[in-house]
């Protein structure tokens, strides 16, 4: 879902389109945020190449969420989310709470814990991640 929003600020999310949790996360999202029209979804299985332009590898966009706000600027695991809900309703005080600094390096290492158990199960995860080392 391309978008031509001419806000302040328009928001390009990456997402493991393949995991059927991130997706359904994902368009949860988009149906609240359609009116909006400030994202841009771009599933992970179509934009390989914009990844390597942007220096994302394949594992670390299908490892953590990513995204990039209109200056360019690259957000990542929890950081992309509070990007992302801050433009998102009923998710604006979430975005507030989550940097918060007791609560920010809990919610980091959290979701960092939760995304490396998720990456070792689902096997095309595994295929790219081998893949990589390889070419090493």
């Amino acid at each position: 879902m391309h978008s031509s929003y001419r806000g302040e600020e328009m928001i390009t999310v990456f997402y493991d389109d393949r995991c059927s949790l991130c997706s359904r996360e994902i368009a949860y999202y988009q149906k609240i945020s359609e009116s909006e029209g400030r994202f841009s979804w771009l599933g992970i299985s179509s934009a390989e190449k914009t990844l390597r332009r942007l220096n994302i590898s394949l594992v670390d966009a299908l490892m953590y969420l990513h995204a990039i706000d209109a200056k360019g600027k690259i957000h990542k695991g929890v950081d992309a989310f509070a990007l992302i809900w801050r433009h998102l309703p009923y998710f604006k005080c979430l975005s507030l709470i989550v940097k918060l600094p007791l609560i920010y390096p809990l919610t980091c290492l959290l979701y960092k814990a939760f995304a490396k158990y998720r990456f070792a199960r689902l096997p095309y995860c595994q295929v790219v991640r081998n893949k990589e080392k390889d070419k090493k």
